[in-house]
């Protein structure tokens, strides 16, 4: 009876931690996300949808860039997306449209960053004559570096609560060619539905640096914010990035404080006699 109970109770956590490929692998669903608290659109008094670019190069946000191979049940943002897509849990959406609206298929959005790589070579034998070969290079996890959040902060008349709800995240990859290996650009990959995302998300551990014992998944992570991120568009009338009305560098980043600083001293305004 006791051997019956500890195999009912540790099977599901060995399904959760059995290696594979990177992106290859659906994430197991064992648990659901924390539900948001319910919001009606009439307590909706104040609301500023921003978009923000997360890059995983910085120091906080490295739990959701490694590892790159699924190490110990843990595996990268990027890995559960891409078993996510892969899977059919996700829906992929176009990333020239932020809205959400125009749907991918899933076997395109899995295919980018995969090129076909032609070369010259020689046969080994005389007369070593110069034949052209191909080789097919795969999407390299590493070289993506960035997601893009799009994000709600609203205020809750009913409860007093100023909350953000995260709407999509797409993640960017760094383009490089394929012969010389010289940095051409970045591109959007695709977006996905974030509250789709949270069921995947709530089932994968991150890696804590702090404490080992305290377990936190990435739908903790996100829901607890933290990350480190900058605001490179709000919601305006023009559909603008902050660079396409700032001469960028030190002006664009200044804009982009004084936005995150509106929306944290709303709140604090509205409060006071």
């Amino acid at each position: 009876m006791k051997s019956i109970c500890f195999f009912s109770v540790f099977f599901p956590l060995l399904l959760a931690a059995q290696p594979g490929e990177p992106g290859g692998e659906p994430v197991v669903i064992l648990r659901e996300p924390v539900p948001y608290a319910s919001l009606r659109e009439a307590d909706v008094m104040w609301q500023r949808r921003i978009w923000r670019v997360i890059d995983l190069r910085e120091k906080m946000n490295q739990y959701l860039y490694y590892p790159f191979e699924i190490t110990n049940g843990r595996r990268s943002l990027f890995s559960i997306i891409q078993g996510g897509l892969q899977a059919g849990q996700l829906q992929a959406y176009d990333p020239a449209y932020d809205d959400l609206t125009v749907r991918m298929q899933n076997a395109d959005a899995l295919s980018i960053g995969t090129d076909t790589v032609y070369y010259q070579d020689y046969m080994p034998e005389p007369p070593y004559e110069a034949v052209e070969k191909k080789r097919v290079e795969t999407l390299d996890p590493a070289s993506v570096k960035k997601f893009r959040l799009k994000e709600d902060w609203v205020f809750d008349k009913a409860r007093s609560v100023l909350e953000v709800r995260i709407i999509g995240i797409c993640p960017v990859r760094e383009v490089y060619d394929p012969k010389t290996g010289e940095f051409r650009a970045e591109q959007d990959m695709y977006w996905i539905y974030f509250p789709e995302l949270r069921r995947l998300l709530a089932n994968v551990n991150i890696y804590n640096r702090f404490n080992m014992a305290g377990i936190l998944t990435y739908d903790d992570a996100f829901r607890q914010r933290l990350f480190s991120g900058f605001v490179y568009k709000e919601d305006n009338v023009y559909d603008r990035r902050i660079t396409d009305y700032t001469t960028g560098g030190m002006e664009a980043l200044l804009e982009a404080e004084a936005i995150k600083e509106h929306i944290r001293t709303w709140e604090a305004d509205l409060w006071e006699p």
